[in-house]
């Protein structure tokens, strides 16, 4: 393989394993949150409501980091642009050349 294809080959490794540990997030969160649903179901007096707040507060916050997650997953280019990175490193190695040079 050329260096070209290896370095495209490690890109889109690292961006499986992103998406990887995104889906594993999302399982967990899942499972959790279920068991603790059920877990509050189970422990509710009589004629007690499921619709209590502190009954959802795990949910919302968690549910905000894994949206967070995911958008930091799936849509990277959203906020900095399309290969925002890569221009960065350019324009610091840009700048190194500047002051060996001075």
């Amino acid at each position: 393989m050329e260096n070209q294809d290896i370095i495209k080959y490690e890109q889109a490794l690292k961006r499986v394993k992103r998406i990887k540990s995104f889906y594993t997030h999302a399982l967990v969160y899942l499972v959790i949150n279920a068991m603790i649903v059920i877990l509050n179901i189970q422990n509710l007096k009589e004629g007690e409501s499921y619709f209590k707040i502190e009954n959802f507060v795990t949910l919302f916050f968690w549910g905000i980091g894994l949206l967070a997650h995911g958008l930091s997953v799936f849509l990277p280019n959203f906020i900095l642009g399309k290969d925002w990175e890569e221009k960065k490193i350019r324009e610091f190695m840009e700048e190194d050349k500047k002051r060996v040079w001075e």
